[in-house]
């Protein structure tokens, strides 16, 4: 069923900061909220970072909630979880590679399936996609901060 999953949208950037930290800080997912301010909390279950088995509630800052739970999980490199949106179902992959010596690649991707992929799929696509465009700065910036001696700016 995974396989049938239509891809939406597809954000790859690299990091300052070599692939093991930038795991630690993506699997932190009860912390995303610091550059994911379309976000305005994440409950993780169990409570930690994120593993085969976690289940998590998202709460959006206009206070919508989506459930989701990881379906694919490889350690230290990948995890999608799988919500739903509507009648749609989705999924979010967040993906880490070794990029140069120094860094890393991270690849967000979100899949749909179901009707009207086509149509409020590619809707939500956009509008997520805003979303990652703020994000993805403050991800860099957080994960390039992590490696230094002084605290990450607000």
């Amino acid at each position: 069923m995974t396989s049938a999953m239509r891809t939406l949208l597809t954000r790859r950037f690299t990091v300052d900061a070599a692939p093991s930290v930038a795991w630690q800080h993506l699997a932190d997912a009860e912390q995303w909220p610091t550059w994911a301010r379309h976000l305005r909390c994440v409950e993780l279950t169990p409570s930690g970072p994120v593993g085969a088995h976690a289940h998590a509630v998202l709460t959006l800052t206009n206070r919508t909630r989506a459930k989701v739970a990881v379906t694919e999980f490889i350690d230290g490199r990948r995890f999608r979880w799988d919500g739903t949106f509507l009648w749609l179902r989705l999924g979010y992959d967040h993906r880490i590679d070794a990029g140069d010596p120094h860094g890393s690649e991270i690849t967000f991707s979100v899949l749909g399936d179901g009707p009207g992929v086509s149509t409020i799929g590619r809707l939500f696509a956009r509008i997520y996609a805003r979303n990652l465009d703020r994000a993805i700065p403050r991800l860099q910036h957080e994960l390039a901060s992590s490696g230094s001696d002084s605290p990450p700016s607000p």
